[in-house]
């Protein structure tokens, strides 16, 4: 059992609406033939505003690969720490008191990478455990918490810390459906959270149990290439059958008399995504709404976009002992989840509800 202790959430600093984006696509690809179909999408995906790490003018810019891709990493470095910062105030605990250290991003390629400029900037221990993750992408905050679960012990809480910018896969030559779809969904920032085998100061999840899984022969379904201009997400219709087939795998659902979660820690990968699993009994309906939220108020953030939601439910908890299941899935095809469970330790003076998101 592994406590998850209320997430700090970064921002990237320019707001984007999808009537904006909307507008930029009809102008610019005017002479498109699947014009209609992009501009119905726009009005379905379920995103209102996500955040750019830069305008959208600039985003849209095509640059070469070692430009956009050191610009990215420095930005995924910035926000992440930002997250982690605040996750570590809301634990408590400062950074030398950490025993582990598991970062996860797919975009902004860097070796050394995240967690070792995450170790000098905010004075984690030289002998700190380290678990850097760059390929699980949409997955990461579901697989990270999970693994973090499972190395914790006394006196050696996991700071888990995850950031993307995925508008630097925005490809002004990539028009084909799936690339205008990215184009509407993505958002950039970054989230953490410090999870530990003992409850620290505030009510939040609990992991009971965890489950991964990799859907063998799945490699093309969904993944990330790269070329002279930068990375490009590719997909193909058999990515949203993944989701039914992977879904049919969750241990906890086989028994549908006793599962039955009340609140949903669900990455949005989009609307699509989360209707699958309210349809295949992952969740009801009803324990999506956070998620939903999220999805529309952020876009899709990556892997971090778990952590945001479970920054959403601290302002608006279930009720104690509540069951719940947090769950991501991403390229591989792989899916991690855990089931989780609502905690409400004891009010005491040290003790003080999570900050709202937005002060």
């Amino acid at each position: 059992m592994a406590f998850v202790n209320c997430p700090g959430v970064a921002d990237a600093p320019h707001l984007v609406t999808t009537e904006e984006i909307a507008e930029y696509i009809q102008g610019n690809y005017s002479e498109h033939p699947r014009l209609p179909s992009f501009m119905r999408i726009s009005e379905t995906i379920g995103v209102k505003t996500r955040r750019f790490v830069r305008p959208l003018s600039e985003v849209a810019t095509q640059e070469d690969f070692r430009t956009r891709n050191e610009r990215a990493y420095a930005n995924v470095a910035k926000l992440a720490e930002q997250a982690a910062r605040k996750a570590l105030h809301e634990s408590g605990l400062t950074g030398r008191q950490i025993g582990g250290l598991i970062t996860f991003h797919a975009t902004g390629l860097a070796v050394p990478g995240l967690d070792a400029y995450l170790v000098s900037a905010l004075d984690l221990r030289e002998d700190i455990l380290r678990i850097p993750m760059t390929q699980v992408a949409c997955a990461g905050g579901a697989h990270a918490l999970a693994l973090a679960a499972k190395l914790t012990c006394p006196d050696t809480p996991i700071l888990v810390v995850g950031a993307e910018e995925l508008s630097s896969a925005w490809q002004q030559g990539d028009t084909d459906l799936p690339a205008m779809i990215w184009k509407l969904l993505f958002g950039d920032g970054a989230a953490a959270a410090v999870v530990s085998a003992e409850p620290l100061r505030r009510p939040g999840a609990v992991i009971e149990d965890t489950w991964f899984h990799l859907l063998k022969n799945s490699r093309t379904h969904y993944q990330l290439m790269a070329d002279e201009v930068g990375f490009h997400f590719e997909s193909t219709p058999a990515a949203l059958r993944a989701v039914s087939e992977t879904l049919q795998q969750l241990p906890w659902l086989q028994d549908q008399q006793t599962w039955n979660p009340e609140f949903g820690v669900i990455h949005p990968g989009g609307p699509r995504i989360l209707d699958h699993i309210a349809s295949h009994g992952g969740c009801p309906e009803e324990a999506l709404r956070h998620s939903r939220a999220s999805l529309a108020e952020n876009g899709n953030t990556g892997g971090s976009a778990v952590l945001r939601i479970l920054a959403r439910i601290h302002e608006e908890p279930p009720p104690p002992n509540a069951t719940g299941l947090l769950l991501g899935l991403g390229p591989g095809f792989c899916a991690a989840a855990s089931r989780i469970r609502w905690t409400a330790q004891p009010a005491t003076a040290s003790q003080a509800p999570c900050p709202p998101r937005h002060p």
